[in-house]
Formats: structure tokens, sequence, C-alpha cells
């Protein structure tokens, strides 16, 4: 069953943002019901979001059209998240003050669900000390909110107030609809490749895109849990709610984790980190003089080795193993070698599994079992090791 999103339009130049909102929400299979400011009017008109929608836009409180049904509070009883987006400054005092004078701020009043605000507006007006106290009011009260981006506005001034980017806005809106079984928990996760130079140039690195690092990671947000990204070189988007430690080489990622491990109640070590360096790295450009040229490479250091030797009691530990030949005997040994409480084993040669693409096909092995994977997509893969991490941990329970 579809889940149902109450989607409230105020007063903003920026509510022409939301009928994108609207549209991709709809293609996702969502039930969205829209409400809108007298003033939203001025900007986007019912008639292009009813378009959309294929449902009557509520403007006007008293526009019932069953005198049976009061639409404010029966449209809402169903409802599995109200947002508003964007969200004035206005709309934001009357919510945080519990005024309901027009058909938005009535229903938000009487929903129950999860609530979600995305404000817009003036960077003065965001910042005024009003609106940031109306905004903490309601974050009190158990209100989400998507902090807006900085930019150039549309009154020509330059700060904090533009609606944050639809990505963002879909994390949060993943982040309100789901539960929380990983609330007060810290999760460490790395992603990426790394970059071992040989001279200011050159470099050594691996096919990594970091996708499923960064599924995890969004994953575990919108989960409820603290998330830290320590991320290699990657073209992605942070996901949002996430803290990132961004790091080039192999040895400033095992600084970055190792300093970071002690404080986790999870870490998932998803990164493609490269096993060698180059022993001295050239000051200059190496210049194209001879047929062949001789690198030096030494070992780095094993990361998760040195998280499975410093493994507390109550933290769960997981890596990832891909090999081109024999991965789950590779992947069983690792587990042992590494004392680790789960490997995920890329089947790197099956059709639709491997670095870049948005799907993989794995093996997760534990000590006491092994679960084979069909073809998912990334993002659905880091819910099911997640949800495989917290059975590992209850069992210790």
């Amino acid at each position: 069953m579809s889940k149902k999103i109450i989607i409230g339009i105020t007063g903003s130049i920026a509510a022409y943002k939301a009928i994108q909102l609207i549209s991709d929400l709809m293609k996702k299979d969502f039930h969205v019901e829209v409400m809108m400011s007298e003033s939203a009017t001025q900007f986007v008109t019912p008639v292009c979001i009813q378009s959309l929608t294929k449902r009557k836009v509520y403007v006007d409180t008293f526009d019932d059209e069953n005198p049976a049904i009061i639409t404010h509070v029966d449209i809402v009883k169903d409802a599995d998240l109200f947002m508003v987006v964007p969200a004035s400054a206005h709309t934001i005092a009357k919510l945080a003050n519990g005024l309901a004078d027009n058909m938005l701020t009535c229903a938000f009043l009487a929903a129950t669900c999860p609530k979600l605000i995305a404000p817009a507006m003036n960077v003065h007006m965001y910042k005024n000390p009003i609106t940031q106290r109306n905004i903490q009011s309601l974050k009190e009260l158990g209100v989400y909110f998507v902090e807006p981006t900085s930019g150039i506005l549309a009154c020509g001034d330059i700060g904090k107030g533009k609606l944050a980017d639809e990505d963002d806005l879909m994390d949060m809106i993943d982040f309100a609809l789901a539960n929380k079984p990983l609330l007060g928990k810290k999760i460490l996760v790395s992603a990426g490749p790394t970059q071992e130079s040989i001279d200011p140039v050159r470099y050594i690195t691996n096919h990594s895109s970091g996708k499923m690092g960064y599924a995890i990671a969004k994953a575990a947000f919108c989960l409820g849990a603290d998330v830290t990204l320590v991320s290699g070189p990657t073209h992605l988007k942070l996901p949002y709610g996430v803290t990132c430690i961004d790091v080039i080489s192999a040895k400033d990622m095992y600084e970055s984790i190792i300093e970071s491990a002690s404080h986790q109640d999870y870490i998932i070590m998803s990164a493609a980190v490269g096993d060698y360096a180059v022993q001295e790295i050239a000051d200059e450009k190496i210049k194209k003089n001879d047929e062949t040229l001789t690198l030096d490479l030494q070992k780095n250091k094993d990361i998760l080795y040195e998280l499975g030797q410093r493994k507390q009691a109550n933290q769960v530990l997981c890596g990832f193993a891909m090999e081109t030949s024999d991965l789950i005997l590779h992947a069983k040994e690792k587990l042992e070698k590494k004392n680790c409480d789960m490997i995920v084993a890329n089947h790197l040669k099956t059709a639709g599994a491997g670095f870049q693409g948005d799907t993989n096909v794995v093996t997760m092995i534990t000590q006491d079992d092994m679960l084979d994977y069909g073809l998912m997509s990334k993002e659905e893969l880091a819910y099911v090791i997640l949800e495989t991490l917290m059975d590992l941990e209850g069992q210790r329970c």
C-alpha cells in the first residue's frame, strides 16, 4: 500500500519547486494530497498541481464538498507524513504558535503523523532570532526540518535561505517515513577508492565508485543512526544528515577511521582501500624518457585488521570482499583473520554487480551463516546489510 503524504505549499517564490517534487513523488507511487495557502496561489495555480495529482487541491478551510466530512481533520487521519514545502517565515510562525487560520495550518494542527518542514525565505528573515526561535520550538515538539541552502536569493541577497535541493528533500522524506531502530546508535561507514600519488600529476587507484558505501550511510541515517562517512574521492552527492570526512590516500583513511572507531557501535568498511602505496613520491612529474618505469611499492596498513584487533565487545564490524577467483573461500578467511562479525562478498564477475553500477549481487557471510542475495539495487541492499547487522547485535543480548 502506497504511503500518503500531505504537501502544504506556502507563499514563497520557491513554490514552483514544489511542482517537480510532487511530480517525482507521484512517479514513486506515493499518494499525494496538496494544500496551499492563499499566498501560495499567487506563485503557482491549484490547476497546475491538480493536473499532476489528479486530486483536488485544498485552499479554503470552508470548501467542504461533503457536509458530513470536515476536510482538514479527515484528510490527515491516515496520512503517513505532513510536509510543508516551501515554508515561509509567516507560516512557520503560525505553526510554532498553534495558529489555525487556513486549510494548511488547520490540517497541520490536526495531524498526528510525522511532520517535515522545508523553509525558504530571505537570508535575513531566516536568520532573524524570531524565526530561529519558532523553528527551535517546532523542533522541540518533534517536527523535522530540511535546512535551506546558501546562494543567490530571488531578492538578490546572498546567503542561507534557498529551498533545499530535491535530493535532500527526498532523503528527509525517506528519513521521516522510516522506523528508527538505530536511533541513538553511532555508525562509521567507509566508501569509495583511495588514491596513492606517484608524482604531482599521477596516482594509483581502483574502479570503486563509492555508491555502496554512500547507500549504506544514507540508509543508516534514515534508520535513525548518527552516521559518519569516511570517503575517498568520488563524484557522489553526500546524503543529507550524514557527517563526511574526506580523505585521499589509504594512510589518510587509516588515520581518520582509527581516530573515530572507538566511539562507534557499528563500523562498516565498504571502501576499496589501496593495498600498496608508492614508496617515494616524486617531487616533480616523472618524464617519459624510458620504455619502462619501475615503481617501488610498500604495503599499506590493513585498516580492517586493525579494527578487528581493537574491536570492543559492544561493536559490530563488517568488511567487504571482492575477488576474481575463490570469492567465498577468501571471504571466509577474511572473516576469521580480520575478526569481523560479517563479510559482504561482492560477486564481481556476475552481470549487474561490481563497482560502477547501481545494482549488486552479494553473499553475506557470518560466523554461523551464509546468505546469497540476487541482483538488487545498492539502496535496497544497504537496508538488508544493516538489518543483518542489527540481527547480529541482537543475538548478543
